[in-house]
């Protein structure tokens, strides 16, 4: 495996969609996804109208990388070893002592193990996004006090209806909900197009002789508006297969749960699925086995290097390193907090696409981005763990964090920071018999560099 990890050495590489070659307008964003969640819950579901109003304490809330426990409403902040570091229930914050007396003394969450080894676990949701599964929650968990009801898993339900209601494979075509309606209209408002360098960057691969794979748990009819807006009109011929409705991590399953592909006729998949994939083009779902062997036939090997680019842990980096055994680079925003500068083809897109006064706005608001640094659960990748009765204080690696180390080979803020270096450059990867601060490009994130330094 060696000690670094070269593009110029894959025969095929994979991406994401979502906010990997496509990067969002967060603030605008995060915006309309808090509103079409809230909306249809004050609407459909006679929640309070008070879940509409959004504060500065709001936005700073926002975090990626928490677990929701459903059996009482918390949320929790996880370490490597599965201590609790921090915790809320709803949108207040636990004390240490709450926390001990939730989590027992040395502060264990009961259910980490089968969340460390699958990402899933009944009674527990795993949070991607910033706004959907944590904000929303909170809130409703609050809701639920303020009318004396009890705190239980049925209001997930309600949950799962939002998502239903805003985000089905239908609801671009019939512009249900509020979501897609608004993406379509206004989409130079959420979608950043990509830069210059990046659309070079994937011509240059495909003149090289890679295979350009594009994988995304989207519907083709929303894949094919983003990848319009951000690449251009012709962006199917930069990739030689395009997957989506992937329905990750579930496309990376071992038979029998595996999913046939099917062909598409106006973004509609055929009903008969196809015992095999035979020639490169555009489908629908799938599964990793039967493109794993299109692969060994387009390279001629028997087994090609792949190497997928991707921002959740659960849908891309876990299952494509654990089951795929992929190399994988991991899109981490939230370098971008911690002393890593965006970079120049990024601020110079956000400088054409944000005009001042919009930007003075969301400050005005109290609007923080969603990738910034969170005054209430610290660090994405290292916190502190306070023990109880005044015990000393440690800092811990989070459990986000030590992920990031196991199931990527190497992380940065986007790709448009790599975009501009040569296909033989050579990323240092990361290695359990390396610091925690190797891996990361262009540089590890602050509070990693802090503790690496205190331990020395």
């Amino acid at each position: 495996m060696g000690d670094h990890f070269s593009l110029s050495d894959c025969d095929v590489i994979g991406f994401d969609l979502d906010h990997t070659l496509c990067r969002y307008h967060l603030k605008e964003t995060s915006r309309l996804i808090y509103e079409s969640f809230a909306g249809y819950l004050v609407e459909h579901k006679g929640y309070d109208k008070d879940l509409l109003n959004l504060t500065p304490a709001t936005w700073d809330f926002c975090f990626k990388g928490l677990v929701v426990d459903l059996e009482d409403g918390n949320l929790v902040k996880l370490a490597e070893d599965g201590t609790v570091l921090r915790a809320t229930h709803g949108s207040n914050d636990l004390s240490t002592e709450e926390i001990i007396k939730h989590y027992g003394p040395k502060r264990e969450w009961k259910h980490f193990n089968s969340l460390n080894t699958s990402f899933t676990r009944s009674g527990m949701i795993f949070l991607k996004f910033y706004f959907i599964d944590l904000i929303i929650v909170c809130f409703v968990v609050d809701m639920l006090h303020k009318r004396g009801n009890e705190v239980n898993s049925d209001f997930w339900k309600d949950m799962v209806a939002a998502i239903d209601h805003n985000y089905n494979t239908s609801a671009f075509k019939e512009d249900a909900g509020t979501y897609f309606p608004s993406v379509k209209r206004d989409p130079g408002r959420y979608l950043q197009p990509c830069s210059d360098s990046v659309k070079t960057w994937l011509q240059s691969m495909k003149n090289a002789g890679k295979v350009l794979l594009l994988i995304t748990s989207s519907h083709s009819d929303y894949c094919r508006l983003i990848c319009e807006h951000i690449l251009g009109k012709d962006f199917e011929e930069l990739f030689d297969i395009i997957i989506t409705n992937a329905l990750k991590p579930g496309f990376f399953s071992l038979v029998p749960q595996q999913r046939p592909f099917r062909t598409l006729v106006n973004d509609v998949e055929e009903r008969e699925g196809l015992p095999s994939l035979d020639k490169p083009g555009w489908y629908s779902q799938g599964n990793w086995p039967h493109l794993h062997e299109l692969l060994k036939t387009m390279m001629g090997k028997p087994e090609p290097k792949v190497v997928y680019f991707g921002d959740s842990m659960r849908s891309d980096m876990f299952p494509a390193s654990s089951f795929g055994k992929w190399d994988t680079v991991m899109i981490v925003e939230e370098m971008e907090g911690e002393g890593i500068p965006k970079s120049v083809a990024a601020m110079s897109n956000e400088a054409q696409v944000e005009p001042l006064e919009k930007k003075g706005k969301f400050e005005e608001q109290g609007m923080k981005s969603p990738s910034a640094l969170s005054n209430q659960w610290g660090s994405y990748f290292v916190d502190v763990h306070r023990g109880g009765g005044g015990d000393e204080e440690c800092q811990k690696l989070t459990w986000c964090c030590h992920c990031i180390h196991k199931y990527s080979t190497m992380a940065i803020p986007s790709v448009e920071h790599i975009a501009d270096l040569p296909l033989d450059y050579k990323f240092p990867r990361f290695s359990p018999d390396k610091p925690c601060t190797t891996g990361y490009y262009p540089r590890p994130p602050d509070s990693l560099l802090k503790r690496f330094e205190s331990l020395s």
